[in-house]
């Protein structure tokens, strides 16, 4: 199923691709982590995946994007990302659009908006090009219901076990 070829511009390959990106989400959320999953795409396949994993292990980088964002690197062997889609359910925050920028990623497609820490217009827009010289072509709300409703989730969850009273 991940060999599958999707026209570039056809919206429903967008949703594939953040189809399975939900799959490295859910992955974070049995760790109890906030739940974001991330692909790279290169040539209609995936070089580079990464789920949420900052709390499980202790590092403040360990975002989703960050983290599928090195394995592509390693697979091509190279820091830059050109040619490559990053798929992402959650927007990227300042953090991972620097890095987007830094590894010269043409195309960003994410899920849910993040109106608090958002850095691809949700906030602050940091890949536009104004501030350095490579802009990123974005495109936001690809199964937004799906990526927020599972985000919505997983907070009331830990909303409940913290509530819940200590014996």
């Amino acid at each position: 199923m991940e060999n599958y070829t999707p026209s570039a511009l056809d919206r429903n390959s967008h949703k594939y691709w953040m189809e399975l990106a939900l799959r490295e989400a859910a992955k974070a959320m049995e760790l109890s982590e906030v739940p974001i999953g991330a692909l790279i795409v290169f040539e209609n396949r995936i070089i580079g995946r990464g789920f949420n994993s900052r709390e499980h292990l202790q590092d403040p980088t360990a975002h989703a994007e960050i983290l599928a964002i090195t394995a592509a690197a390693s697979h091509l062997e190279s820091w830059r990302l050109t040619g490559c889609t990053l798929y992402v359910t959650l927007e990227p925050c300042p953090m991972c659009a620097g890095a987007i920028l830094n590894a010269r990623i043409p195309r960003l497609v994410f899920g849910a908006d993040d109106l608090d820490y958002g850095a691809c217009g949700g906030k602050v827009q940091l890949c536009s090009g104004q501030y350095l010289n490579h802009k990123v072509e974005i495109l936001g709300g690809i199964e937004e219901d799906k990526c927020q409703s599972m985000l919505n989730e997983f907070f009331r969850l830990s909303r409940q076990r913290h509530s819940q009273p200590e014996f």
